[in-house]
Protein backbone atom coordinates (compact mmCIF):
# COMPACT_ATOMS: atom_id res chain seq x y z
CA UNK A 1 0.00 0.00 0.00
CA UNK A 2 2.93 2.22 0.48
CA UNK A 3 3.89 2.03 -3.00
CA UNK A 4 0.56 3.37 -4.15
CA UNK A 5 0.68 6.26 -1.83
CA UNK A 6 4.08 6.94 -3.43
CA UNK A 7 2.94 6.69 -6.83
CA UNK A 8 -0.03 9.10 -5.83
CA UNK A 9 2.47 11.48 -4.75
CA UNK A 10 4.93 11.27 -7.85
CA UNK A 11 1.68 12.01 -10.24
CA UNK A 12 0.68 15.11 -7.81
CA UNK A 13 3.92 16.53 -8.12
CA UNK A 14 4.32 16.03 -11.97
CA UNK A 15 1.09 17.34 -12.46
CA UNK A 16 0.94 20.00 -10.51
CA UNK A 17 -1.40 19.42 -8.23
CA UNK A 18 0.41 19.72 -5.44
CA UNK A 19 1.87 23.26 -6.03
CA UNK A 20 -0.27 24.63 -3.05
CA UNK A 21 1.18 22.44 -0.57
CA UNK A 22 4.64 22.79 -1.60
CA UNK A 23 3.98 26.54 -2.02
CA UNK A 24 2.83 26.54 1.89
CA UNK A 25 5.79 24.43 3.44
CA UNK A 26 8.15 26.69 1.34
CA UNK A 27 6.29 29.58 3.41
CA UNK A 28 6.17 28.09 6.73
CA UNK A 29 9.98 27.36 6.13
CA UNK A 30 11.43 30.18 4.75
CA UNK A 31 9.35 33.38 5.07
CA UNK A 32 7.02 32.86 8.20
CA UNK A 33 9.43 34.69 10.94
CA UNK A 34 9.42 37.60 8.64
CA UNK A 35 7.53 41.01 9.87
CA UNK A 36 7.44 42.03 6.19
CA UNK A 37 6.26 38.61 4.62
CA UNK A 38 2.37 38.94 5.54
CA UNK A 39 -0.21 36.42 5.24
CA UNK A 40 0.03 33.19 2.90
CA UNK A 41 -1.71 33.65 -0.57
CA UNK A 42 -5.10 31.42 -0.53
CA UNK A 43 -5.31 28.70 -2.70
CA UNK A 44 -7.37 30.55 -5.18
CA UNK A 45 -4.87 34.09 -5.08
CA UNK A 46 -1.78 31.26 -5.47
CA UNK A 47 -3.41 29.44 -8.39
CA UNK A 48 -4.46 32.74 -10.08
CA UNK A 49 -0.76 34.05 -9.86
CA UNK A 50 0.92 30.87 -11.17
CA UNK A 51 -1.73 31.23 -13.94
CA UNK A 52 -0.54 34.77 -14.80
CA UNK A 53 2.48 33.79 -14.56
CA UNK A 54 2.41 30.66 -17.29
CA UNK A 55 0.11 32.75 -19.56
CA UNK A 56 0.45 36.18 -19.49
CA UNK A 57 2.46 37.97 -22.39
CA UNK A 58 4.16 36.63 -25.82
CA UNK A 59 4.82 33.05 -25.30
CA UNK A 60 6.12 32.03 -28.63
CA UNK A 61 9.60 30.35 -29.83
CA UNK A 62 9.75 33.10 -32.93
Amino acid sequence: MQWLKQCWERIRQLSGDDAYDRYLAHYAEQHADLPEAGPPLSRAAFFRQWQDQKWKGIKRCC
